[in-house]
């Protein structure tokens, strides 16, 4: 195998790895979200940890985060909770950061 073969192979092994790590970040993320928009809609333990759930699978049906934004916009709107957009997506934003640095300590 040449050298750059061997570099080649590396880029790819690191671009396979940071996507599983995103993968990973971005699911934690929203079964954080899904936790923090349950507290606000007034759920608690099965039915916090079911609604985060729904959450986490809200992100498959589109490429980046416009699926789970519409879901808690949604329901939250639903239950007439006064979230404002601005909210969710700080809320969105830290929890990221917070899945992040779990993810990074092996929790």
């Amino acid at each position: 195998m040449t050298t750059f073969n061997k570099r080649e192979e590396g880029f790819e092994q690191k671009f396979a790895h940071d996507e599983e790590l995103r993968f990973k970040a971005t699911a934690r993320r929203n079964k954080l979200l899904g936790l923090w928009a349950a507290g606000k809609l007034g759920l608690s333990g099965a039915d916090a940890e079911a609604y985060a759930k729904a959450i986490v699978m809200a992100d498959f049906e589109e490429p980046g985060d416009n699926d789970v934004f519409r879901k808690l916009r949604k329901d939250l709107d639903d239950k007439k909770a006064a979230v404002s957009d601005i909210e969710i997506r700080k809320a969105m934003n830290e929890l990221m950061a917070a899945a992040v640095a779990q993810i990074e300590a092996g929790k």
